[in-house]
């Protein structure tokens, strides 16, 4: 019995250290590959054209799911055995990523240096190369993690770097924080590629840059301030300001003197422009721009435009297209 008692002592004590070995694995518990399909845009579609590229389906590296990555990626789909929807889901992301690490040379590492530099704001080449700066870069990502540090790039880590969040390039933008956030800029990649479209193609009005509010932040989550912005997928920007200082003279409502509903106009219909399919809804209490279609009205919405983004097969049914 004494035997049996000591045994049992020492297995209960193992499993703790069993659990903490294990943990890493995990890394965030909420990490999925996130669905992308026709209308996306941004790093994720990036990588995916790569990939699929290394699997022998090459498309056009345009950043933009347009008809021919949908092409490709059904002609893919065909060649696994999965089904045939032109939509990049967990299932197709599991069979278009492939292990690589160090000494590899093909379009799998480029993608990975493409996801790399736009999750973890470097400046990697994307040659293709697997050389000591991606294994480098590839074992930072997986310290930030939590994983297994390895310098190898297998399932659990191209998971957890697809779901990572992006951060915006503000070339286009200014960033503002009005609710003592800081730079909770972050929402996922799509989102992130799909409002810096419309910031540029804003931006080429000459009618001053998109003021950027809160986005999320790193790795989601709650943030102060807001009921949502947990996911990813929620963008705040700030209404167009007549004399174009939306950027340095501070964010108004849509029925201030210096509102410039044309302008406000004018950057909603390129946020939808640049996310066909993919915008749940857009709050702003502007009546004129409700009453046209563009946006809704919700409580609190009055000196800030709400894009709540959405993607096809969404765990949360809030953002599911």
């Amino acid at each position: 019995m004494r035997r049996f008692l000591l045994l049992l002592t020492a297995l209960v004590a193992a499993v703790p250290a069993a659990l903490t070995a294990a943990a890493p694995a995990q890394a965030y518990a909420n990490a999925f590959f996130p669905t992308q399909s026709s209308g996306n845009r941004g790093a994720d579609v990036l990588a995916i054209q790569h990939l699929l590229a290394y699997h022998g389906q090459a498309t056009a590296l345009t950043g933009v799911f347009d008809s021919g990555t949908v092409t490709k990626v059904k002609a893919f789909q065909t060649a696994k055995g999965l089904g045939v929807d032109g939509i990049v889901g967990p299932a197709t992301w599991g069979a278009l990523v492939v292990q690589v690490g160090q000494g590899a040379a093909n379009d799998a590492v480029k993608a990975l240096q493409v996801e790399l530099n736009a999750k973890r704001n470097l400046s990697l080449a994307v040659s293709g190369s697997f050389d000591a700066a991606t294994n480098t870069a590839v074992r930072d990502f997986q310290s930030h993690a939590g994983i297994g540090i390895d310098g190898i790039a297998g399932p659990i880590t191209w998971k957890n770097l697809v779901w990572h969040y992006d951060y915006p390039v503000f070339t286009n933008m200014c960033d503002q924080d009005p609710d003592g956030n800081g730079t909770a800029n972050w929402a996922t990649a799509a989102a992130i590629g799909q409002v810096e479209k419309a910031a540029a193609d804003f931006g080429a009005t000459g009618q001053g840059k998109l003021p950027l509010g809160d986005a999320g932040f790193e790795h989601g989550g709650d943030i102060a301030g807001h009921a949502s912005h947990e996911v990813g997928l929620d963008v705040d920007v700030w209404p167009i300001r007549t004399d174009d200082a939306q950027c340095t003279a501070g964010r108004i409502t849509w029925e201030s003197s210096t509102y410039d509903r044309a302008a406000t106009r004018q950057l909603v219909q390129m946020i939808r422009a640049a996310a066909p399919g993919h915008i749940m809804a857009i709050w702003f209490n502007d009546p004129t721009l409700i009453g046209e279609g563009l946006t809704s009205a919700y409580e609190g919405h009055d000196n800030h435009i709400h894009i709540r983004y959405c993607e096809k097969i969404h765990p949360n049914s809030l953002y599911d297209c």
